[in-house]
């Protein structure tokens, strides 16, 4: 059996597989079906200060290759998270990283120093939410906004900080390098992308937001492409995830760049899915007759 053991900022994963935020809630709904135990980590739900209702219905739509998503990051807000959610996680052994997220930088502090007090691993910054102060241009759309929030953050945040990064952008190194200058732990990416689906028996748009996020295995050769770029471009480690499906897609994000992976959407497809990474990647690493996984990050250049 292969080791398996990755290290980011310091706290040791026994695995380097995790779970997308926004796809898998805190784990109680897919306690059934996985052991949360062989996890590396469990990334929860985006949390925010208060709670939010999220955007009107339908929010959903299965697209070729994938789905469309504009939940609207709906939550019960960080005092529910703390007292339901964080205890629940706290009974296996998995890592804990909260995803946090926020209208305004105030936003975010206010739920990174509560955060700050209890027993999560680490924070995962979503800076793709909406800037109301800069008239909802998400915080991680601009390489300035990107540094001022880390830079806040890790002042504020007692626990290591990841910057989720959203891929609407010109030039993704330019959002890590801001990200990395700024004192990030480390990046994830990539968020969704922005797409739009038309009923055009209705003349409408499919969702009430008219546009919504594109998950799924149709994104993935862009999110490889992005997580090789960002790997070439900081030192700081990268969890890759899109569209991940397979233990081979694990792998392929691995050999770019990522320390660590995370599956989304599939989990909807088949919720096994995380468990069968974890295996599928030591039966990998056996096949070829490596020992350590840290072998084949970043291998391909």
């Amino acid at each position: 059996m292969a080791k398996l053991n990755i290290n980011i900022a310091g706290i040791e994963f026994k695995n380097p597989v995790m779970t997308a935020s926004g796809t898998f809630g805190s784990g109680m709904e897919y306690g059934e079906f996985v052991d949360l135990n062989k996890l590396g980590a469990v990334v929860t739900k985006g949390v925010a200060n208060v709670p939010w209702p999220g955007n009107p219905t339908p929010r959903v739509a299965e697209v070729y290759g994938g789905m469309l998503n504009a939940i609207g990051l709906q939550n019960p807000g960080v005092d529910v998270f703390m007292d339901r959610d964080i205890p629940f996680l706290k009974q296996y052994d998995t890592r804990i990283i909260a995803n946090v997220c926020g209208k305004s930088v105030e936003d975010y502090i206010d739920v990174v120093e509560k955060l700050s007090d209890t027993d999560i691993d680490m924070m995962e910054i979503n800076i793709s939410c909406p800037n109301v102060k800069e008239g909802a241009i998400a915080f991680g759309q601009k390489a300035e906004s990107v540094f001022n929030i880390t830079k806040t953050l890790k002042e504020k945040s007692r626990k290591p900080i990841i910057m989720k990064l959203s891929p609407n952008v010109t030039d993704i190194t330019e959002m890590a390098r801001a990200a990395e200058a700024a004192g990030a732990d480390a990046i994830s990416l990539i968020n969704t992308l922005t797409g739009m689906k038309i009923d055009i028996e209705k003349r409408k748009f499919v969702l009430a937001n008219k546009t919504g996020g594109m998950s799924g295995p149709a994104i993935k050769p862009i999110a490889v492409r992005m997580v090789y770029q960002c790997a070439n471009a900081v030192n700081i480690p990268i969890i890759g995830m899109g569209g991940i499906a397979s233990p081979e897609d694990a792998v392929e994000f691995l050999m770019a760049g990522a320390t660590a992976v995370a599956a989304g959407a599939m989990n909807f497809v088949n919720p096994y899915l995380t468990e069968e990474l974890v295996s599928g990647i030591d039966s990998f690493l056996d096949r070829h007759g490596i020992e350590d996984v840290n072998e084949i990050i970043g291998c391909v250049k």
